[in-house]
């Protein structure tokens, strides 16, 4: 047995004697957790979910082990992070499989949650997962030439592997590749690919899914069914999102988001930076709560690091009252959006707004920007509090924020309107808000007491006293109250941090242009304010990641919009997405 198996937890020793000849310790220096025998992979599974404990599956992603060197070891690793719901730390499993026919069972029917997830490592890795019940495309469209995250696939505009590309730095002869493209456009096309012949596959697909889906549907009167698309194009999705919805009558049958409007490959473009690089990329995920971001990609980097980039305390603090901020200013908004989606057009949503917007004077008076903040560093953070703002802060804090936020209780939650078409609406138990991967508000409007802060503490967050609200009828009208009573709470954790601040340095050692991060791998995760945020990277030693995947809590939230709406009406339809929270920059990355 190895040293590291022998330091690991109870389950995970129980969980290679359990299954001895399909589960084995990763040994790679710098990895943890465990690899599983493809074959045997739903198996353990079950195991975890039904007898271990690990009911929450939080994160499944791929990573392309590749190299062009002569008898190179090629394959694909698929990666999965379980939890307890319960609270604890992660286990994580393992399964490699070739890069040709990359094939791996389907978690889907085990858990839910794992739906969205899979799909995207289909699409953008090929991995085929048998038994998946939608096994289609996600973020781009059929048809897509390419797995674009694998490392020998190619943008059209590829100039090198990895930043800094070397005619910026240090030869200084700046050009952009584009311009050397005689066609000047960003896109390139398969061999032998002819747009006469090219056929829309995308819609048929989904249609076919979605006739399959509302055959589980049964009505006593016998109607015509209908297919609507609600958005991209339509103010109610919250950006460029689209939900493909099949109807009998006003009633919803089946429901299908179509996503990857937005998407950039961010993951990809994370691969080509350096790791200091990925910092302000991080802002733009959920570019209402940039502060939350930065602190989920640093936490992960620094476990990598070690005691060298462990921040001050100073900097501990700071790092906690601007995401307690970024939450009460997300959440702010998301009820004045939520409120909109009902109906009262925008005036609740200025009130809260005008909150909103003494909180982002903060942050631009301590980074320089409103939303864009680039302001957690490896070690630290980028600059202390300028002259003046902790007396804002506290003074928002402790006088007016209460007072607002006591306002937006009294004028809202008893509303009638407000009751009546949030109560009831959109119900998710316990059970499917766990087995979906839910996070943040909408797990915890489930009964669930789920929240990173306390279950699996990071930072300095096992200092403070706060409590984990919980509200029992999983409907909107609860994921709505959720965000006020988590308000109070990220304002007790704001007068415990600004009462204690001590004062001191605000970095270990000096802010790097670039570092070098120890090889091997490492999850980081916080609570965002839409949920769980993780960071799961690899590090080769050099000065790139050689993986960087985003767990998007507005991604994996949406996993369980169906559930939602299967059955309500079209109007309950905007008010279900509303109640989730969403970020397109953050769902399609």
């Amino acid at each position: 047995m190895t040293e590291a198996t022998t330091a690991a937890p109870v389950e995970k020793s129980e969980l290679e004697k359990r299954f001895p000849d399909a589960v084995k310790a990763d040994a790679r220096p710098g990895y943890a957790g465990f690899l599983v025998d493809t074959s045997k992979l739903i198996e353990v599974a079950t195991a975890l979910r039904d007898e271990m404990g690990y009911d929450y599956l939080s994160s499944v992603t791929a990573v392309d082990y590749y190299s062009d060197a002569p008898n190179a070891e090629n394959f694909i690793e698929v990666v999965y992070h379980f939890y307890k719901s319960t609270g604890g730390g992660a286990l994580e499993l393992k399964v490699q499989t070739p890069r040709e026919n990359s094939t791996v069972p389907s978690l889907t029917p085990l858990y839910a949650g794992a739906d969205f997830q899979e799909r995207e490592a289909y699409d953008l890795y090929g991995v085929n997962f048998e038994g998946h019940p939608d096994q289609r495309r996600i973020l781009m469209w059929e048809g897509f030439a390419g797995y674009p995250m694998r490392k020998d696939w190619k943008e059209a505009y590829f100039e090198e592997e990895v930043k800094p590309f070397k005619n910026r730095w240090p030869e200084g002869q700046v050009y952009r590749i584009e311009d050397r493209n005689p066609f000047n456009k960003n896109n390139a096309y398969p061999q032998g690919f002819d747009p006469t012949g090219f056929k829309e596959t995308d819609d048929p697909k989904l249609y076919e899914v979605l006739e399959r889906a509302a055959r589980e549907y049964s009505e006593d009167i016998d109607t015509e069914q209908v297919v609507v698309n609600l958005g991209p194009q339509h103010p109610s999705t919250h950006g460029v999102f689209r939900m493909a919805v099949r109807l009998d009558g006003e009633t919803i049958v089946a429901l299908k988001p179509v996503m990857g409007y937005l998407h950039r490959n961010h993951e990809k473009i994370g691969e080509r930076n350096t790791w200091t690089m990925n910092m302000p990329f991080t802002d733009r995920l959920d570019y209402l709560s940039s502060m939350s971001n930065n602190f989920g990609y640093a936490l992960a980097v620094e476990k990598l690091m070690g005691d060298k980039a462990a921040p001050p305390e100073r900097a501990e603090y700071i790092r906690v009252i601007m995401a307690e901020l970024t939450r009460i200013s997300n959440h702010l908004w998301a009820i004045g959006f939520l409120l909109n989606d009902l109906g009262a057009f925008f005036t609740p949503a200025l009130y809260a707004i005008v909150e909103r917007e003494l909180i982002l004077d903060i942050f631009e008076a301590t980074t320089g920007s409103r939303m864009m903040c680039n302001y957690f560093r490896f070690g630290g953070v980028a600059r202390d509090l300028p002259e003046g703002v902790l007396e804002k802060i506290k003074s928002l804090v402790t006088e007016r924020l209460p007072r607002k936020i006591d306002e937006l209780d009294i004028y809202l939650s008893e509303n009638e309107l407000v009751r009546s078409r949030s109560e009831g609406i959109g119900v998710i138990t316990p059970e499917e808000a766990i087995a979906f991967s839910t996070a943040g508000p909408v797990l915890r409007a489930s009964g669930v007491p789920y929240d990173v802060r306390r279950a699996d503490p990071y930072s300095i967050y096992d200092r403070f006293k706060f409590d984990v609200t919980v509200r029992q009828h999983g409907d909107v009208y609860d994921r709505y109250m959720i965000r006020i009573d988590e308000m109070r709470q990220s304002l007790q954790i704001l007068n415990q941090a600004l009462k204690d601040l001590p004062g001191g340095e605000i970095m270990n050692g000096k802010n790097p242009y670039q570092v070098r991060v120890p090889a091997g791998e490492s999850y980081g995760r916080v609570e965002g304010p839409k949920g769980e945020l993780g960071f799961y990277i690899v590090s080769n030693g050099k000065g790139n990641p050689a993986r960087y995947h985003v767990r998007a809590p507005s991604f994996i939230n949406l996993t369980v919009l169906e559930k939602m709406c299967v059955g309500q009406k079209v109007a309950d339809v905007v008010v279900n997405l509303g109640s989730i929270d969403i970020v397109l920059g953050e769902v399609d990355r």
